[in-house]
């Protein structure tokens, strides 16, 4: 289990997210601090693998800690909550070394989902840059030429091989809510409405693996 520990200073926030965490049973929390009574120092001792960093509101400090605990501690992930998606907000954080950002407006019970994809490499996120700029990648994408990684496109072969969101779970050793959330950033991403649509989509632009055709037929 990833060792966690959180720091903010609503004590609402922290108590949602050690319900959303205790369901999963993924994380062990090791506890919270108090984002406006810690040190860095105090925060890296406690060993963490992940941080979840509260930005109290695009706070100064909730920058300053992200940027003291990755000087200190490279290898822990630090993932900002953050109330709203902007994206001179982001490139803040993101300079500051966060690893991803989550919005406070997603459901306490996916939080643990969105953290342990993130670590995995399976979330790519992209938002829009002022001015016509290019989008800003946060993370690799590690799906060849498409905009999906490796595990969402093995999602979309399972479902274009004819699969329930049952069997692709019991097939990858996941949950279903996870082939879900999976298969929506699949729906997001190629810009189709079901399933026919995404597995028309892998058809024709060759995303089916030859073993997968020949179990079809």
């Amino acid at each position: 289990m990833k060792r966690l520990v959180v720091v903010a200073d609503n004590s609402l926030i922290v108590e949602a997210i050690r319900i959303g965490l205790r369901q999963s049973g993924t994380f062990n929390l090791l506890g919270h601090v108090n984002a406006r009574r810690t040190t860095v120092q105090t925060i890296v001792e406690a060993e963490p693998d992940v941080v979840l960093v509260d930005d109290m509101d695009h706070s100064d400090l909730a920058v300053e800690l992200i940027r003291g605990i990755k000087a200190e501690a490279p290898r822990i992930a630090v993932i900002a909550l953050t109330v709203s998606i902007e994206p001179d907000w982001l490139d803040e954080i993101f300079d500051a070394g966060a690893t991803c950002a989550i919005s406070k407006a997603a459901h306490p019970t996916a939080l643990a989902t969105l953290i342990r994809e993130t670590l995995n490499g399976n979330i790519v996120q992209m938002w829009p840059r002022p001015n016509g700029a290019s989008p800003r990648r946060l993370a690799a994408v590690n799906g060849g030429d498409t905009p999906l990684t490796n595990r969402e496109l093995e999602v979309l072969q399972h479902v274009a091989g004819g699969a329930t969101n049952g069997e692709i779970a019991r097939t990858l050793w996941v949950t279903e809510q996870t082939v879900k959330f999976h298969l929506s950033n699949v729906y997001r991403k190629l810009e189709v409405g079901n399933r026919t649509e995404a597995s028309h989509y892998a058809h024709v632009n060759g995303l089916i693996k030859p073993a997968a055709v020949a179990a079809m037929s």
